[in-house]
């Protein structure tokens, strides 16, 4: 039987802002933010060194309070001696707080990759989820860590990153008023495209690395200066 050819999906729109929502989520003005964020970093992806899923999500458990530098100097000798997850799912837990321990918080951050290495043998045959809701059984993963994985690893854009960063920046940018990671993803996946919230994620990172600073932003290099209604503006 001859198939009729199907027409391609329209790319994913962002919804429109409530009434009430921050003068910063005007439609145009999002665009125009995205579009010049595209243009000054357009090579931006994942700083976390990793050849496999399993390696990202630990990484990523890593990266929490710590910078993706020290966690880069950490995970190749890791790797190394346990390559996969049942190595991790059979380590004690002092011989993992002693490899990581320069990441800080060793010890939350050891019972969760052992306990997230134990699920994933168990429960998913020795395989990362590809699934939003069954990375969220593994301990010590919660959505920044899955969208991390899903989108990184896998190419899945099931939510936007809210890191340190990309919170910090949203708010300057008016583009949420929201004070939790959730509330703010809540916010970002309606008025972002939902096939630009990947690569979004990333450049808002590399642009809170590079310019948005915490501390004394360089707002006169700022790419979107002219766009930004932040009160910490130094120019």
């Amino acid at each position: 039987m001859k198939r009729t050819a199907t027409a391609a999906r329209p790319p994913a729109r962002s919804k429109p802002a409530p009434r009430n929502s921050p003068r910063g989520q005007d439609p145009a003005r999002v665009r125009e933010i995205v579009k010049r964020l595209e243009r000054t970093y357009p090579g931006a992806k994942c700083a976390l060194h990793h050849s496999n899923p399993f390696q990202l999500l630990v990484a990523t458990i890593l990266s929490a309070q710590c910078t993706d530098e020290r966690v880069n100097k950490v995970t190749p000798a890791l790797f190394q001696k346990f390559p996969t997850p049942r190595d991790f799912a059979t380590l004690q837990q002092e011989v993992l707080e002693a490899e990581i321990r320069s990441t800080g918080f060793f010890r939350n951050k050891s019972k969760s990759i052992i306990g997230a290495a134990r699920t994933i043998v168990q429960d998913f045959g020795g395989r990362v989820p590809e699934t939003m809701d069954e990375l969220l059984t593994l301990p010590g993963v919660a959505r920044k860590t899955a969208n991390v994985v899903l989108g990184t690893a896998y190419g899945k854009a099931t939510g936007v990153v809210v890191d340190t960063h990309v919170h910090r920046i949203a708010q300057r940018l008016d583009l949420s008023r929201e004070k939790t990671p959730e509330k703010i993803e809540q916010d970002l996946m309606r008025i972002i495209p939902q096939n630009q919230w990947i690569n979004f994620a990333h450049q808002l990172i590399f642009h809170g690395r590079r310019c948005c600073t915490a501390r004394k932003p360089n707002c006169p290099a700022c790419s979107l200066e002219a766009l930004c209604y932040s009160k910490d503006k130094t120019v």
